[in-house]
């Protein structure tokens, strides 16, 4: 009976006063714990284009490597892996230029979620690169004025 009286006790402390950090912040006003999830927007579809975006490439993947696997749905004009400078090893992703927006929906449809080089890749529309902003905070250059 004791023990019961002891742990209704322990009980009843333990949620009338929060203790630590909780305690310290619980006591400032408008403040909440159970803050609401943040909407993340994602980006709009890119528009069909000859070009593709294609990620999750391994770090053997190599430009031919790549052509080949895309050339199967289509004249493939151009391919690229996008490489580090120093080692010369895939950053994971490349880009494939399609003769066609046929050969380009084909090349998507046959190789989004697909297994190369033992890793599976993700192939879309690429998106316009935006623009860079200004260095120079509005001024224009010395030669420019």
């Amino acid at each position: 009976m004791a023990m019961r009286a002891a742990a209704i006790k322990v009980a009843a402390v333990s949620t009338a006063a929060p203790r630590g950090l909780r305690a310290l912040y619980s006591s400032l006003p408008g403040f909440s714990f159970n803050l609401p999830p943040t909407q993340v927007e994602k980006p709009p579809p890119a528009e069909p284009s000859t070009n593709l975006f294609v990620s999750g490439l391994s770090k053997r993947t190599t430009t031919e490597g790549l052509r080949n696997a895309f050339a199967k749905f289509g004249e493939v004009v151009n391919a690229k892996v996008v490489t580090d400078r120093v080692s010369g090893y895939s950053k994971g992703f490349g880009f494939v230029n399609y003769a066609t927006l046929e050969g380009a929906e084909a090349g998507i449809k046959g190789m989004d979620g697909q297994f190369l080089d033992g890793w599976v890749i993700f192939a879309e529309y690429a998106r316009p690169r935006p623009p860079l902003p200004s260095l120079n905070n509005g001024y224009p250059r010395e030669g420019q004025r």
